[in-house]
């Protein structure tokens, strides 16, 4: 498989804090890659400086042969890139429909002019757009809500509608924080399934999570930081029996 995303040398300081440093590592197309570590090894600053809420103070994040440093989020989406976050984001206010097709935006005709006149393929892409909402809504499990209120739904599901909305920007990789926070064995389950289901449709997905069984389970590879740097990198079963791993987060078996 070949490498969609390259990072080399990444480091970021915040004062005199280094969060990451000197950090390299490929993603490479087609897999599940999971980004794990103890609280506040850098993994979620990890994500902000992939996706371009943070500047990098040095080294560099190439993703689909294109240097990402100085790209804004939305650039970043544009290209192919679309996360979660920790916490949901989502609008309690809408409908849950509503909510997926804020994630796929960028695809639709944005011009002022065609908008406010309502032309005819505003319309058809209005209705597009829905239609693609409903059909990612059916993929990640959703389809009952089609016609719900975002408030009217668990916390589990609305997880997945999170992931249902990033995967409306018609991503080519797929980063999640820690998707399975909060949830309970089932959901956990009902996640794991959609992080394979979605990588089997081509999406290449990266996590973090703090869920070891999950981690172990769904990764083709997996990235250890601790103290924002790599402490290992491989497998699941080269993870699961490193000993600096063990030593550092995993515990004693």
């Amino acid at each position: 498989m070949t490498a969609l995303m390259t990072v080399d040398g990444l480091t970021k300081s915040f004062g005199g804090v280094q969060a990451i440093a000197n950090l390299s590592f490929e993603i490479r197309e087609g897999s599940i890659h999971s980004v794990i570590g103890p609280n506040g090894a850098g993994k979620t600053t990890l994500f902000n400086l992939i996706t371009g809420l943070y500047t990098p103070t040095g080294g560099r994040i190439t993703f689909s042969d294109q240097d990402t440093r100085g790209m804004a989020p939305h650039e970043l989406a544009r290209l192919g890139m679309s996360r979660t976050f920790q916490n949901l984001q989502v609008c309690m206010n809408m409908s849950a429909i509503e909510n997926v097709m804020v994630g796929n935006h960028l695809r639709l005709d944005r011009r002022f002019l065609p908008a406010l006149l309502r032309l005819p393929s505003v319309i058809r892409g209005d209705r597009r757009c829905r239609e693609y909402a409903a059909e990612l809504m059916e993929f990640v499990g959703l389809a009952r809500y089609v016609r719900s209120n975002a408030d009217s739904m668990s916390y589990g599901a609305l997880k997945r509608l999170e992931i249902a909305r990033a995967l409306a920007a018609e991503p080519r990789m797929l980063l999640l924080d820690e998707p399975a926070a909060g949830l309970n064995a089932n959901e956990t389950a009902e996640i794991d399934d959609l992080i394979k289901k979605v990588a089997d449709s081509g999406v290449t997905v990266v996590l973090v999570e703090h869920d070891m069984k999950l981690v172990m389970n769904i990764s083709e590879h997996i990235l250890v930081l601790n103290y924002g740097r790599k402490l290992a990198e491989g497998t699941a079963a080269e993870i699961r029996h490193d000993p600096e791993v063990i030593s550092a987060y995993l515990g004693a078996a």
